[in-house]
C-alpha cells in the first residue's frame, strides 16, 4: 500500500529572478509526490535543473510559480527550528568540518532540539550513537573528520541528518566524489534507511546503473521537457529513457540499462553461456564490433568456456582461443587488414 506522500508540488515553476524583476524559468508544471519509505532518484544531464529544484524543495530559494506542501502544510509556512526537524540537506560541497570529531559533527543534528547552550542530554547522546550505528561509523566517532575517507565522511553526513530525526531526506550528488564501492555502499545504505525507518529520500545523481537498481522511483529531468516520473522499470519499457538520454551517437539499451555508442560495425554472431555472452559483447563493442546472438553473420564466435572460445570464418578452419583479449587481438588485427 502506497505512503501518503510528504513532500508535493502543485504547478510549481522553478528558475531564477532576473534584474529589472524579469524570470528565468528552468521547468514548470511540476506536480511531484514524494513517498516515505521509497528512494526517489533525480536524473539528468548537466544544465538540466538538478540542483535548481533541490534547491527550491528545500526552501534554498524560493518557488517562481506554484506550491510546495512539506508533510501537508505549505513550505513557506514553517519555522527555521521546525523546519530542521521536519527536511535534512546533503550538499555535493565536501564538507569543511576537518576539526571536529565524527561524533561532534553527528551531534549537530541535535542543534534544533538542544536550545541555545546546545547542552545535549542523555537522550540527545543516545540518538547520535544510533545515527552513528544506523550507518556503520561507530568506530570512527573520535577520529576527526579530516582523517576520513570520502564515503566514510558521507556517512558521517547522513548520519547528521539522520540525528535530526527528519522525516525527509535531501541530497545533491552524495555519491559524486566516491570510488565504485563506495557509491554502492551509500545507495544501499541510503534504501535500507528508506525502508526501515520509513524516511522519504530524494537525491540527485549521474549514476544511471545504481539509480536503475536501487531506486523506488525516478524523476527525469531535461531542457525542453516535461518532467517524467515513474518506477525505474516502467520508465525503461515505456520508451521514457530513450527519448531523454538518446543523443546523436549515444543510444540507451532498454535490455541492459545502459547508454551506448551507436555505431555501424561489422556483425559478429556470439553463441554460448549467458555470462560469457553478455562480456564477450561488452569487448565486441569496445573493439569495433557489432555483437549479436540471433542472426547471420562472416564471422561467429562459440563460447564454450571463459578459456575456450572457437572463432568461425567463412572458408576458414576453426580457431580456438584461451582469453578474451587473445581473441580482440585477433579479430582488432583481421579488421586492420582488411580496410588497409
Amino acid at each position: 500500500m502506497k505512503q501518503n506522500p510528504v513532500i508535493t508540488t502543485n504547478a510549481l515553476a522553478i528558475g531564477y529572478l532576473l534584474k529589472g524583476g524579469r524570470r528565468k524559468v528552468v521547468h514548470e508544471g511540476l506536480d511531484l509526490q514524494l513517498r516515505a519509505g521509497e528512494v526517489t532518484c533525480l536524473l539528468g544531464l548537466n544544465g538540466a535543473g538538478k540542483s535548481t529544484l533541490l534547491r527550491t524543495l528545500c526552501g534554498f530559494q524560493p518557488p517562481l510559480q506554484g506550491e510546495i506542501y512539506l508533510s501537508g502544510k505549505a513550505l513557506d509556512s514553517y519555522s527555521r527550528a521546525s523546519f530542521a526537524m521536519t527536511l535534512g540537506v546533503v550538499l555535493t560541497e565536501k564538507t569543511n568540518a576537518g576539526g571536529l570529531t565524527v561524533y561532534e559533527l553527528v551531534s549537530l543534528g541535535r542543534h534544533p532540539y538542544t536550545g541555545f547552550w546546545g547542552r545535549l542530554r542523555e537522550a540527545d547522546r543516545q540518538i547520535i550513537e544510533d545515527s552513528m550505528e544506523a550507518v556503520g561509523i561507530t568506530h570512527k566517532a573520535s577520529q576527526f573528520v579530516s582523517e576520513l575517507s570520502d564515503g566514510e565522511r558521507q556517512k558521517a553526513m547522513i548520519a547528521k541528518v539522520l540525528a535530526q530525526q527528519c522525516p525527509v531526506i535531501l541530497l545533491d550528488e552524495p555519491t559524486a566524489f566516491l570510488d565504485v564501492t563506495s557509491r554502492i555502499e551509500t545507495m544501499a545504505l541510503l534504501h535500507r534507511l528508506a525502508v526501515e525507518q520509513q524516511k522519504a529520500i530524494l537525491l540527485s545523481t549521474h549514476d544511471l546503473d545504481l539509480a536503475i537498481q536501487m531506486a523506488d522511483c525516478l524523476w527525469l529531468l531535461a531542457k525542453d521537457k516535461p518532467m517524467v516520473a515513474g518506477s525505474p522499470e516502467d520508465l525503461i519499457l515505456q520508451g521514457a529513457f530513450t527519448s531523454f538520454f538518446d543523443r546523436g551517437m549515444i543510444h540507451f539499451d532498454s535490455l541492459t540499462g545502459k547508454l551506448n555508442l551507436v555505431q555501424k560495425n561489422q556483425p559478429v554472431l556470439v553463441r554460448g553461456e549467458s555470462n560469457l555472452v553478455y562480456w564477450l559483447g561488452n569487448a565486441l563493442k569496445r573493439n569495433g564490433f557489432d555483437p549479436m546472438e540471433n542472426d547471420h553473420a562472416d564471422i561467429e564466435i562459440t563460447a564454450q568456456t571463459s578459456s575456450r572460445m572457437l572463432l568461425h570464418q567463412v572458408g576458414r578452419e576453426p580457431q580456438t582461443f584461451t582469453s578474451v583479449a587473445s581473441l580482440m587481438e585477433y579479430l582488432k588485427d583481421m579488421s586492420s587488414f582488411i580496410h588497409n
